[in-house]
């Protein structure tokens, strides 16, 4: 029942997607912002809510270690309760738990074959099969779409879903509709792009490109980092 609750506050819902999935399977999703603003904590919430569904997420961090990834999510998953004012929180926490693996690579040592291998064992053995894979901290340069095709071909093959950080850099040029100049060339492998873009105290999650229709605008408290109740 607590996570039924839960799931009935999601906000995501609100966004006029068909499902709270946002993307489809072998579909790729990114969050855009300059550093800071709150990328990985809204794709926590997204993997949060997918965890509460029973969905398998795996988060790659490629700059924080496995302790820090795992606070912002028992921090934020906290937070969730505290606002939807439910008791019996831990209970729920330890049972969704088993529904998330944390991953850690160097940037510097990331590639697509080397998660592949690692991803491979974990599948094979039946260890973890992930349906929604978070990658964040992936540099996003001249070199990086042959990796996204290559993750784009295996999240299709195995019917998962992928959703990516994409650090903005404040001087960076935009598009009339917003979409920073340096993502132009890799956007077309994307269903979904949200960019965070800080208001008046608060951080408004525009989407640069979606299928939802009359949504109304999304923000995320900056204190809290939780997307604010509609």
């Amino acid at each position: 029942m607590l996570k039924k609750n839960l799931l009935l506050l999601n906000p995501f819902r609100m966004m006029g997607y068909d499902d709270e999935n946002i993307i489809p399977e072998g579909g790729l999703g990114a969050v855009a912002a300059q550093v800071g603003v709150g990328k990985t904590a809204l794709l926590v919430q997204l993997a949060l809510n997918a965890m509460m569904r029973d969905q398998k997420v795996l988060h790659i961090s490629l700059q924080d270690p496995v302790n820090k990834v795992s606070l912002w999510y028992h921090e934020l998953f906290n937070n969730i309760a505290q606002q939807a004012q439910v008791a019996e929180s831990a209970e729920t926490w330890e049972a969704i738990l088993p529904n998330r693996f944390i991953m850690t690579f160097k940037v510097e040592g990331f590639n697509f074959p080397k998660l592949k291998e690692r991803l491979t064992d974990l599948m094979v053995q039946n260890i973890f099969v992930p349906q929604i894979i978070i990658i964040d901290g992936l540099k996003f340069d001249e070199d990086v779409r042959e990796t996204i095709v290559a993750l784009q071909a295996m999240a299709k093959r195995h019917a998962m879903r992928l959703w990516f950080t994409i650090h903005v850099h404040g001087y960076e040029e935009l598009t009339i509709d917003e979409m920073p100049a340096g993502l132009v060339p890799l956007a077309d492998l994307f269903d979904v792009i949200f960019k965070l873009q800080p208001e008046k105290g608060e951080i408004c999650i525009k989407p640069l490109r979606s299928e939802a229709t009359g949504s109304p605008a999304l923000f995320l408290d900056a204190a809290t980092m939780l997307i604010k109740k509609l």
